[in-house]
């Protein structure tokens, strides 16, 4: 960074000798005028209006013009003569909290570098100072014809400047505001205040000029003799008719756009079964929707009663005849084979839930007779 100004600051009795640099940089693409007929440079020329005749930039000197006209020449000369303080010091006259400081009357930024090596120790001292108090430091220096404000800070290591304005260089906010008569009610405010938690914070490190990178690619493109780039489609504007209706549509915008960008809740992913296994799973999943899978459980059900019925029978004919316990035992254990196994091939496979629903009623019949033949012999 190259130095634009030297001088001191003067801190009480201390003095620190400094040179100020700029601590911004301007990106901004520059256009020359060119005459649209040829092509050919358009320049401003400085040319004395008594002689008729262009002067070079050595020739050209300050005047103070009148309002009758008349101009009075100011030489840098003058300048420097004139009895003040502040012509090659930044003199420090207050310490106040920052938020003293309003926002609008920050103007251009710039840096302080201490100026040789006996300037470090006060330079140092008067940032650990500022550091400590967490006071900024208001002062007043001279630069570039005329008397300024400024406000010191610290920056990482390093003591910054910003230029203010005077208090009387800010204008009124009378004639900006609203009228008086507009208000706003407690769920608008309510929904403002969701849209703001919703948008939430930014590295403001990560923004970067949209339109500067345009213009340097239409540039590009130009001078390669390619098409320039087609402009994007224009964002659906108009008037807001419905605030509400509005903010509404902004918060869900928010909160889509948030979980795109990975920082919301995602919809789950789906993996698909492997292609040996897809088919008998989904038929097992889906067979209890079906008509016969409906069939199956209530055959189970009545199986399961039939069974208990059957137990019950052979437990009273087993204590009318006690010699025939083991034959109806035999019975009993047979039928309940027969009933569980039918039930379970009509659950394992959806495409035989048919043969099996007919199975296990060829079953109930079976066992039916035989519980039927027990408790006859058994009364017998």
């Amino acid at each position: 960074m190259r130095s634009i100004w030297n001088g001191a600051i003067s801190f009480g009795l201390v003095s620190i000798p400094i040179k100020l640099m700029n601590a911004t940089e301007s990106h901004s693409i520059s256009f020359r005028q060119i005459h649209l007929d040829d092509g050919g440079r358009i320049r401003y020329r400085k040319v004395c209006e008594l002689e008729d005749t262009e002067v070079e930039t050595s020739e050209i000197g300050k005047a103070y013009e009148e309002a009758d006209g008349t101009l009075i020449p100011i030489t840098d000369e003058d300048l420097a003569a004139l009895p003040l303080p502040t012509a090659r010091t930044i003199e420090i006259v207050a310490f106040v909290p920052a938020d003293r400081i309003d926002p609008l009357q920050m103007d251009t930024a710039y840096y302080l570098s201490a100026n040789g090596v006996p300037a470090t120790k006060p330079y140092v001292l008067l940032r650990e100072a500022l550091k400590r108090s967490n006071k900024v430091a208001v002062a007043k220096f001279a630069l570039r014809g005329r008397e300024r404000l400024g406000m010191l800070r610290v920056v990482d290591d390093v003591i910054a400047m910003h230029g203010l304005l005077w208090p009387d260089e800010i204008r009124a906010t009378d004639d900006v505001a609203p009228d008086d008569g507009v208000t706003v009610r407690d769920k608008e405010l309510d929904l403002a205040d969701a849209l703001m938690d919703t948008l939430g914070g930014v590295d403001l490190d990560t923004l970067h000029d949209d339109y500067r990178e345009a213009v340097e690619e239409l540039i590009t493109a130009k001078a390669e003799g390619h098409e320039a780039p087609a402009a994007p489609a224009e964002k659906d504007g108009g008037k807001v008719l419905d605030l509400m209706a509005a903010l509404e549509k902004s918060v869900s915008a928010a909160k889509q756009s948030r979980g795109a960008d990975g920082e919301g809740d995602g919809d789950a992913e789906v993996h698909p079964l492997p292609a040996g296994r897809s088919g008998s799973r989904r038929s097992a999943r889906t067979a209890p929707k079906e008509a016969g899978g409906k069939k199956s459980t209530s055959t189970s059900k009545k199986t399961t009663a039939k069974k208990t019925a059957a137990k019950t029978a052979t437990k009273t004919a087993a204590k009318k005849t006690p010699a025939r316990k083991s034959t109806t035992k035999s019975t009993t254990k047979t039928a309940a084979k027969t009933s569980t196994g039918s039930s379970a091939k009509s659950s394992g496979s959806s495409t035989g839930s048919r043969t099996a629903a007919k199975k296990t009623a060829a079953a109930k019949k079976t066992s039916a007779k035989k519980t039927t033949a027990a408790r006859k012999k058994a009364s017998a």
